[in-house]
């Protein structure tokens, strides 16, 4: 009988249990759905003047390069320079053989002596046709006396015809003697002006010779570089001939093409004599603007700009990237690229941590440096690796907001965010 209540007792002890348990159990914790938060970095908004600095690609060019040519046909008897090598000022560049030189310079000498002979020639013929004048207009004088008697006496039948005939004769040989030493001193000017004109011609000849003489041998006009070597010592080269090029170490340029958009800009800081400066990082380059050139074409137009100190470190050829700074912008910001969505859109973080969409106008790059007198100047300290950052400006921006620079694939209206850390225009790590 105790056998068969031991089961019962045992069901009726783990059912007390079991009711014991469940009303000892703590109260299960409610679940809520929780919304979603993204990891972000972000800058504060700091407000300022800013300097754009627009990329530009160009050629160096030597504008000042001299090429020197053969003054004359000749043979090129020296010529101690090479191609790249620097020469000083009055270095001998060239020298031609004066075996060739020498006999045109001889002849042209020459012409010219013999014109002056001639002048002179002409000179004293006339001084004598003006005495021998005189002379034949006395004679022209005693035979028109002797014509007078004779026909006096022949009037009077006292002398033949054929004498009268012989004073006719001699009256008439002495009067075309004087008609021909006239005609010879009316013409004396003329020959004389023919003459002069034919030495003049020989003496601008003579100087020409002389010059190609003295350019025959050629020295360096300046301080410069050689190149563009044309000839080698022992060459017969014609006249006109190039032999070699040379441009000063000073006064490189560099033309690269500026867009039209911001040509106005620039023509505007030239005209207000305010200097725009160029940088070439790599070499450490500075460029200044000098002028835009004459013409222009759809693509723009192109800036000339002078490298402001000598350097060997480029040559006319070389392809240069410089940042040029245009005139500083007020109330602009510098961001990272990763800032900007699409062409005109950036993030701001609310007082919610959440994002607001804010539309800008972007006036280009610009490098993050030293601000002086709350304008940044380029140099100081850069992003790594002299990052540039885009330049923003909006009337909705303030000084305090707050810009993400992470840029989300997702990134809406609204959306949620948990601003862990605050990016630093050093580009400093987010601290966790």
């Amino acid at each position: 009988m105790l056998k068969r209540f031991i089961p019962l007792l045992i069901l009726a002890v783990g059912g007390a249990a079991f009711v014991y348990l469940k009303m000892t159990a703590p109260a299960p914790v409610e679940v809520t759905a929780q919304e979603r938060s993204w990891r972000v970095t972000s800058m504060p908004v700091e407000l300022s003047s800013h300097r754009p600095v627009l990329p530009l690609y160009g050629s160096v060019v030597a504008p000042d390069l001299i090429t020197v040519t053969a003054p004359l046909a000749a043979r090129v008897a020296m010529r101690p320079v090479q191609d790249g090598q620097r020469v000083a000022e009055g270095e001998l560049l060239v020298a031609l053989d004066d075996a060739d030189v020498q006999p045109p310079l001889t002849q042209a000498r020459a012409e010219v002596a013999d014109l002056e002979a001639q002048v002179e020639s002409e000179q004293i013929g006339y001084a004598n046709d003006q005495q021998a004048l005189k002379r034949e207009q006395a004679i022209l004088d005693n035979a028109q006396r002797r014509l007078e008697r004779a026909r006096s006496l022949a009037s009077r039948n006292l002398l033949s015809q054929s004498e009268l005939d012989d004073a006719r004769d001699g009256e008439g040989q002495a009067r075309l003697t004087v008609t021909n030493r006239q005609r010879l001193l009316d013409e004396h000017p003329t020959r004389l002006k023919r003459l002069e004109a034919q030495l003049a011609r020989a003496r601008a000849s003579l100087e020409a010779v002389m010059r190609d003489a003295a350019r025959s041998r050629v020295m360096a006009p300046f301080d410069g570089v050689v190149t563009r070597i044309e000839a080698a010592p022992g060459d017969r080269v014609a006249s006109g001939a190039a032999l070699l090029s040379i441009y000063p170490v000073t006064g490189l340029e560099l033309r690269a093409r500026v867009p039209n958009r911001y040509q106005d800009e620039i023509l505007t800081a030239l005209r207000e004599g305010r200097p725009l400066r160029a940088r070439e990082p790599e070499r450490d380059l500075v460029l200044r603007l000098e002028r835009l050139a004459g013409e222009s074409d759809p693509a723009g137009t192109e800036a000339i700009l002078s490298i402001a100190t000598e350097s060997g470190l480029v040559r006319p050829g070389s392809i240069l990237a410089v940042l040029l700074e245009l005139p500083p912008a007020a109330d602009t910001l510098a961001v990272p690229y990763s800032t900007l969505y699409g062409n005109d859109t950036l993030y701001l973080i609310n007082d919610d941590d959440r994002l607001e969409r804010l539309s800008v106008t972007v006036l280009g790059e610009t490098v993050p440096g030293e601000t002086v007198m709350g304008e940044t100047v380029m140099g100081g300290t850069l992003m790594p690796a002299g990052e540039r950052w885009l330049l923003v400006r909006s009337p909705a921006l303030a000084t305090g907001q707050r810009v993400v620079t992470t840029h989300l694939p997702n990134a809406v209206d609204g959306l949620r965010v948990d601003d862990g850390s605050v990016a630093t225009v050093s580009g400093e790590e987010p601290r966790s």
